[in-house]
């Protein structure tokens, strides 16, 4: 299975939600070949989700799991403890009152 490096991916998740005039932010940078990438969804209402990719290595696939949700203080701390274990990993923070990620759309969901 091929992979996207994860700077271009990132790139191009931007673009993609700013299209959709989804505010995005790059909380941090990862490495930008192959660092992971997670993804916060905050509400706006003091709720939040974290995504994160894993791999299905049976079926050779990759999906969006859920890594924490819940209180947005309880997602950042959940987030902080996987960037003290990986500090390559991309953090990307998308704010949407109405929850959208664009995570499930063709090109971003694999």
């Amino acid at each position: 299975m091929s992979r996207l490096a994860a700077g271009i991916w990132v790139g191009a998740y931007l673009a993609r939600l700013q299209a959709e005039g989804i505010p995005v932010y790059v909380v941090a940078r990862g490495d930008e070949t192959a660092g992971a990438v997670l993804v916060k969804l905050a509400t706006m209402d003091g709720q939040a989700v974290a995504y994160q990719r894993v791999v299905d290595l049976l079926a050779g696939t990759r999906k969006w799991d859920v890594l924490a949700e819940g209180a947005e203080c309880e997602v950042d701390a959940a987030i902080a403890r996987q960037r003290g274990f990986d500090p390559d990993l991309w953090v990307i923070e998308v704010e949407d009152a109405r929850g959208r990620h664009m995570l499930d759309e063709p090109g971003l969901s694999e």
